[in-house]
């Protein structure tokens, strides 16, 4: 119900609108002021249809326009991101709303313009941003974080709060792209042989990730059953995942399109079963207290593999053999070069990767793709012999 309140030449209609996520009620106000020369009667006629038509509005969920970034930022985490997300998706945006909070939290969802988000997006790409090291953050960060900011935009409009999403017409600054470092086919090698000398798991481990080019967590999601030794393939059915509040846990995978099936060479296989007779062996000497499960990459007693041990040991493994060390995904890069530069076409590529969609893979690996298709040229000339017709 609206309340009228005379002040001076104008008058003040108020409504109330419910409370807003913390408990507080929401006022809604809006100041309406006669014309000049308005009789009494014509005055009380055009308040009273002032006051209907702004309770009307309020009733369309513009009352709710007063509501702070924070807050509506916390409604859509508990609302929407807890039960539509991906936990780990979930728990990485969780901590990034903190800064976006600091800079826009404060703010009115109504107030906030297009300039004010692209000054904060410039920010982050400014020396100081990483309050780690002090650098800017990636590009691919930069984009985490006004993608957060447009979801909670989209989620208020959905909600009636806000009419538009000044999110659309943000651009993320362009930076000069870093090159993606990917071990050459000889220090491939080079890694294989030395592998040899390893512990069984990481040599197991490191073979299948160069022959497959599998996410980290896909390869410390396989399960026994995912792998057909018979006809030497392997399936992708679920992902590995760890969260400090869950600890290691069982996800689907990224998109239904990463569900794939990869056929591997007899060296390979022949390791997987070694390390499986291995571990069978390890189960009998650990007895009641080994932990069963399916997984195939596991610690001693049986429990699912921490994600970062793999990536600790391949970083001293590198710094032993005087290697360089570019991290567990290089290999998915070298795996993805591999296969452009043998001629294998983007759409193949695409799908052994496991990618959502073929421009993902063109995107990513456009500057080998650059590569490989500069050699078009002499692959049709040495096709047609165009240079013996020359001669001829």
């Amino acid at each position: 119900m609206a309340t009228i309140q005379k002040r001076g030449n104008s008058y003040s209609i108020r409504v109330s609108c419910g409370y807003d996520t913390q408990g507080k009620q929401v006022i809604q106000s809006k100041t309406w002021t006669p014309e000049a020369g308005m009789t009494e009667r014509q005055i009380q006629k055009e308040l009273e249809r002032q006051k209907v038509l702004f309770e009307e509005e309020c009733k369309k969920g513009f009352q709710s326009k007063a509501v702070k970034f924070e807050t509506l930022g916390e409604e859509w985490f508990s609302e929407y991101a807890k039960t539509n997300l991906r936990h780990t998706t979930y728990t990485y945006l969780y901590h990034q709303r903190l800064r976006i909070y600091k800079a826009l939290g404060h703010l009115r969802m109504d107030k906030i313009t297009t300039r004010q988000i692209q000054a904060f997006i410039n920010s982050l790409s400014k020396e100081g941003a990483n309050e780690v090291n002090g650098k800017p953050l990636s590009p691919k960060s930069v984009r985490h974080n006004l993608n957060l900011i447009s979801d909670i935009f989209g989620y208020a409009a959905k909600m009636g709060i806000v009419s538009d999403n000044p999110c659309k017409n943000v651009t993320v600054p362009k930076n000069q792209p870093k090159e993606k470092e990917i071990y050459t086919p000889e220090e491939a090698n080079r890694i294989l042989i030395l592998l040899n000398d390893e512990p069984l798991k990481y040599r197991a481990f490191f073979n299948l990730a160069i022959y497959s080019g599998f996410r980290r967590g896909e390869l410390l999601g396989l399960e026994c059953k995912d792998i057909d030794f018979e006809n030497n393939i392997i399936s992708v059915r679920r992902t590995s995942c760890y969260t400090s509040d869950r600890g290691v846990y069982t996800d689907t995978t990224k998109t239904r399109l990463s569900q794939r099936t990869l056929k591997f060479p007899q060296e390979v296989m022949d390791l997987l079963k070694q390390l499986r007779e291995e571990q069978n062996a390890e189960s009998l000497k650990w007895g009641d207290k080994w932990i069963e499960n399916d997984r195939l990459f596991i610690k001693e007693n049986g429990e699912p593999q921490h994600p970062n041990t793999t990536y600790h040991w391949l970083e001293k493994f590198c710094k032993r053999n005087e290697l360089p060390f570019y991290g567990l995904h290089s290999f998915r890069h070298l795996f993805a070069s591999l296969l452009v530069n043998g001629g294998v076409d983007i759409v193949t590529v695409s799908g052994a990767l496991g990618h959502s969609t073929v421009t993902t893979t063109s995107n990513i690996y456009c500057h080998i793709l650059e590569s490989s298709r500069a050699k078009v040229s002499d692959v049709i000339t040495d096709a047609l012999n165009l240079s013996e017709r020359r001669g001829a």
